[in-house]
């Protein structure tokens, strides 16, 4: 037997179906104007899409949806100044763009890159860091090695917990999703873990690299 609506479902429904209809630039004013829903409205519009378009310029789809989450925290922030004779998808595509040229510069400047740029070919987001390849010459062959054994070193001073997932997903190239199947950790633990042990990894073999 169906459940009877109360008047405020009727009512609830009645406002998502007018929010439908309003446009991006009139769901932030409705939202400023305090209204519910308008918002979560804006963020299930552009999410999907926002997340499509980070992970295009990043490589990286699970750093893309963390990059989107910082992009609409970005925009509550500022919402407020936001001008609305201009176009909302322009202003969040922008702040998007900006947070991914800003995590491949963090990315260049980190360790970990300076060996994935040491590997002749990096096509696989999650192909493990690679330092031999022997068509190089004799000096940048023995540049790899002593780089392999360096990250080698450094990882065992890691702990345990932190040694583990840097381990599988820097070294062996696994996913987040087979990270926490093999390590029995939900997916929020796991990056948790991961981002602490590459911060971790970068402190302690930032010394040896300059």
């Amino acid at each position: 037997m169906d459940t009877p609506h109360t008047e405020n479902d009727v009512r609830r429904g009645l406002q998502e179906d007018a929010l439908d209809s309003l446009s991006d630039e009139e769901l932030v004013t409705a939202h400023l104007d305090g209204r519910t829903g308008a918002f979560e409205d804006l963020y299930d519009r552009y999410r999907d899409r926002l997340v499509h378009f980070v992970t295009r310029k990043t490589g990286d789809g699970d750093q893309a949806q963390d990059l989107v989450q910082e992009a609409f925290i970005r925009v509550t922030r500022h919402l407020h100044r936001f001008d609305t004779t201009k176009k909302f998808s322009t202003w969040v595509y922008t702040i998007a763009s900006n947070l991914s040229k800003n995590e491949l510069r963090n990315r260049s400047r980190s360790p970990l890159v300076l060996f994935q740029r040491l590997t002749n070919s990096w096509d696989d987001d999650h192909r493990p860091i690679q330092f031999e390849d022997f068509r190089m010459r004799p000096d940048d062959l023995y540049r790899k090695r002593f780089l392999k054994r360096l990250v080698e070193d450094t990882v065992q001073e890691l702990p345990e917990h932190h040694r583990l997932v840097f381990q599988l997903r820097e070294l062996d190239g696994k996913s987040y999703e087979e990270i926490s199947e093999i390590t029995g950790v939900n997916l929020g633990t796991v990056k948790s873990r991961l981002h602490r042990a590459r911060n971790s990894f970068a402190q302690r073999i930032e010394p040896f690299l300059n």
